[in-house]
């Protein structure tokens, strides 16, 4: 094949045994997309109508519909994507996602008329078929942005948009994680009046990979060294016992 073609002639450039370890991981990669149990996952006219009408016909919402079957599948890290900046992406313009998350100006129109009812339905869908199917207890689910947006809304001349919006923000922003033993509805943390800063249980990036890594069984303590045989820690965080 051509992965293997390419993996042969940079074997023959570095025989080093980091870059032996490196082609195995390729290969495990190639080997886990190619196997029939994974290539049916992707089958979506697999399930009914009315399951896919409950996850939302659009992409994100038919991305977490994937997301369950792929578990299924036993694959053991999924990444679904929600983030359409250029509008009218989509052929089909009755299933186009309209706006991004990226909400520099119009947030009170794209959250209200299009992310909100979007990822409410396909969130929620994702959450309620992994527990009617036994998986939810050994899946954690993590919904979650690189950062948040500003405790101002303010309109931003230099973004498309006729409303106001808000910037990106750092500061503090939440996220969302379920199963896996994560109690149901609970609040960890909280920010400031304003929604500018942590006021209480201030939790790092760090910390949300340290419990992500550990909910795989893997010590978030631990090293991964690289080709030039640096260690790097798998994070610098600490699970979030609280959680459970």
């Amino acid at each position: 094949s051509l992965l293997q073609s390419i993996d042969s002639l940079r074997s023959e450039i570095e025989q080093g045994k980091k870059f032996g370890d490196l082609d195995s991981l390729y290969e495990q990669a190639y080997r886990m997309l190619n196997s029939p149990r994974c290539r049916d996952a992707f089958n979506l006219t697999e399930e009914s109508p009315e399951l896919r009408e409950r996850y939302g016909r659009n992409r994100a919402g038919q991305a977490c519909l994937l997301a369950r079957r792929l578990v299924e599948a036993e694959v053991p890290w999924i990444t679904v994507f929600f983030n359409h900046n250029a509008r009218g992406q989509d052929l089909d313009t009755s299933a186009t996602d309209l706006y991004g998350w990226d909400t520099h100006n119009d947030i009170f129109t794209a959250m209200k008329d299009h992310l909100m009812p979007r990822f409410d339905l396909g969130f929620s869908a994702l959450l309620e078929d992994l527990q009617q199917r036994g998986l939810l207890e050994t899946t954690l689910v993590v919904c979650m942005g690189e950062f948040g947006r500003a405790p101002r809304v303010a309109l931003e001349k230099n973004f498309s948009g006729e409303s106001p919006g808000r910037k990106h923000w750092a500061g503090v922003y939440s996220i969302v994680m379920a199963g896996a033993g994560v109690q149901p509805g609970l609040v960890y943390g909280s920010s400031d009046r304003m929604g500018a800063y942590p006021q209480s249980q201030p939790t790092c990036p760090e910390d949300v990979t340290a419990t992500m890594f550990a909910s795989l069984g893997i010590d978030p303590a631990a090293h991964f060294i690289d080709q030039l045989d640096r260690p790097f820690p798998i994070s610098t965080g600490s699970p979030l016992i609280g959680l459970y």
